[in-house]
């Protein structure tokens, strides 16, 4: 498949009531499984390839998002999520302005603080001012413009100012979701419980009105695991990992903060009988750290059962504003789900506008 040189433009318009599906891979060998997955997904009319981008556990996310690129026309790679502390952000950067400029600006990045690819290092995430620096610098640098980065001016003389990567900011915690609100080309919300979507997408749209910005122009992306079918009960064993990855994230938050008013009540609340979290076994069904996650939270945070059951959650996302919900494929059904979404939940969102 030849390279495609004009930009593909997916920005969508304010007011706009389509809701884009994506989905997350993680990258286990052989890659070619992720390229034939990818080519699937686009067929399906997903809009979005995401990846973790955590490089002990898994693959090189760049060099398949290369070969995504080549085997597909329209969709969108990105990692969900990079950060500045693994990765220089001048070399970030200068990676998907390569892969713009070859395959026509279809990438995004999403960023956050960093967890598994710094945890697993023996470091901690990073801090919020690594953060705020590191989406001016990417956006600034892989969009033409000059940045200025540990004292220096720096400038990539190859880049067109035509090229269009946004920078999605992954947050739960408050400083992070006040960055978001005041930077952020996209907030990421690595859960789907409507309640705490909610608050948290009004956190980052108050703080973008404080910012001096407009927050319809920040994108609304909702991440979680979703898995088609009727055995509710299996569904939540296969997912339960993700209570457990997201558990570790808001530990963070109350050991910093305190159990009150930082996040939502509800999310200080289930943790109170977390342990210990393995690294090991991140983002895989069977974690063994996740007893302490309930049904009720599995089915909060997850989109399960029939197809009806997701186009009923994901069409009360799009009324709170969520541009976009990222389908994490970890469980043993992965085809049959990315199958679902193309052939009866996908053409459903759209029918209903």
């Amino acid at each position: 498949m030849p390279f495609l040189t004009t930009p593909v433009r997916r920005r969508q318009r304010k007011g706009s009531t389509q809701v884009d599906i994506g989905v997350v891979f993680q990258l286990d060998p052989p890659a070619r499984r992720v390229v034939e997955l990818a080519q699937r997904a686009e067929a399906y009319g997903f809009s979005h390839v995401w990846s973790f981008d955590s490089h002990l556990l898994w693959q090189e996310p760049y060099v398949i998002y290369s070969a995504i690129l080549a085997a597909t026309e329209r969709v969108i790679v990105g990692p969900m999520v990079t950060n500045p502390g693994t990765r220089d952000v001048t070399v970030t950067a200068s990676t998907f302005a390569t892969l713009n400029e070859l395959y026509g600006d279809r990438t995004v990045c999403g960023i956050g603080r960093g967890d598994s690819a710094r945890r697993t290092l023996g470091l901690p995430p990073g801090t919020i001012a690594e953060l705020r620096e590191a989406v001016g610098v990417i956006r600034a640098l892989a969009n033409g413009r000059e940045a200025t980065y540990r004292g220096a001016e720096l400038h990539f003389p190859w880049v067109k100012e035509s090229s269009a990567l946004e920078v999605w900011v992954a947050a739960y915690g408050p400083k992070a979701l006040q960055l978001t609100g005041e930077v952020g080309d996209g907030f990421i919300l690595q859960l789907a419980d409507l309640d705490i979507a909610a608050w948290m997408i009004e956190h980052v749209r108050r703080a973008a009105e404080q910012a001096g910005r407009d927050p319809s122009e920040i994108k609304f992306c909702v991440a979680a695991p979703a898995y088609v079918g009727d055995d509710l009960a299996h569904q939540r064993d296969q997912t339960r990992w993700f209570g457990g990855m997201v558990g570790n994230h808001i530990a963070d938050i109350v050991e910093r903060y305190g159990d009150r008013g930082a996040v939502p009540h509800a999310l200080t609340e289930y943790i109170k009988g977390r342990k210990s979290y393995d690294y090991a076994s991140h983002g895989r069904a069977g974690n063994p750290h996740t007893e302490f996650v309930t049904d009720e939270i599995v089915d909060r945070f997850c989109v399960l059962g029939p197809p009806q059951a997701h186009i009923e959650k994901l069409t009360r996302l799009r009324e709170l504003g969520v541009d976009q919900f990222a389908v994490y494929l970890q469980h043993d059904d992965m085809e049959h789900t990315l199958a679902a979404y193309g052939e009866t939940i996908i053409p459903a969102l759209r029918a209903l506008g």
